[in-house]
């Protein structure tokens, strides 16, 4: 994937085409979390994933996706899983995973690829289970996180060199703490990169380590 194929502000610069929100009655939705073009969106009680094609310079850009539908949200957790979620795929996108969009309607279903030997390692429905459904499935939000955190990367860390390529990393490590909000993590972000710049030693799980302690201790 190239560099900057996906900067910081990428799905608030390619939202989800207007025709697909307002046929799912999701016009207006707020936008989350965007790491590695990949977010969580809500919109009163519905929550989603959006996903950004991965770019191929063969095909017509197909738009920023919508997948994992739920329309009916239980409680806040349920919501944050759906960030955490966002939050991870794209973290795994960063370090090498493609993720490979199937138009399923006005959604899409999406398989998180292991670019080294083309197996699909995680599977995310177009629509979210509901009730019981989604503890038969196993393919509520929940379910899917555990199951992506477990992953391992698919190469070699990011190259953290870019400040933009790194304060992605930093909000996606951040957003694993779901006691956190989106504005909270992204601001632990924020201050982490800053940090990067007076201690370039540190890696990021480092940085976001200072920065709470800081926190904790002012």
């Amino acid at each position: 994937m190239p560099e900057a194929a996906f900067a910081p502000g990428h799905l608030a610069d390619h939202p989800l085409a207007p025709g697909i929100a307002g046929a799912l009655a999701l016009s207006g939705y707020q936008l989350l979390v965007d790491v590695g073009g990949v977010g969580a969106g809500r919109l009163g009680g519905q929550a989603f994933l959006l996903v950004a094609p991965d770019p191929d310079p063969a095909l017509p850009d197909a738009g920023t996706q919508l997948t994992l539908h739920h329309r009916r949200l239980r409680d806040e957790r349920e919501l944050a899983d759906f960030t955490a979620l966002a939050a991870q795929l794209g973290y795994l996108r960063l370090s090498g995973y493609r993720l490979a969009i199937e138009r399923r309607g006005l959604r899409s279903r999406v398989a998180l690829v292991d670019p080294a030997s083309g197996a699909i390692r995680l599977t995310i429905p177009e629509r979210h289970p509901s009730g019981l459904g989604a503890l038969l499935s196993g393919g509520g939000a929940r379910t899917l996180l555990d199951a992506a955190r477990a992953l391992p990367p698919a190469g070699a860390p990011p190259d953290l060199r870019s400040p933009e390529r790194l304060r992605q990393v930093l909000l996606a490590l951040a957003l694993r703490d779901q006691t956190l909000s989106g504005a909270q993590a992204a601001e632990l972000a924020d201050r982490a990169l800053r940090l990067a710049k007076e201690a370039p030693a540190l890696d990021p799980p480092a940085l976001l380590e200072a920065v709470r302690g800081d926190a904790g201790g002012g």
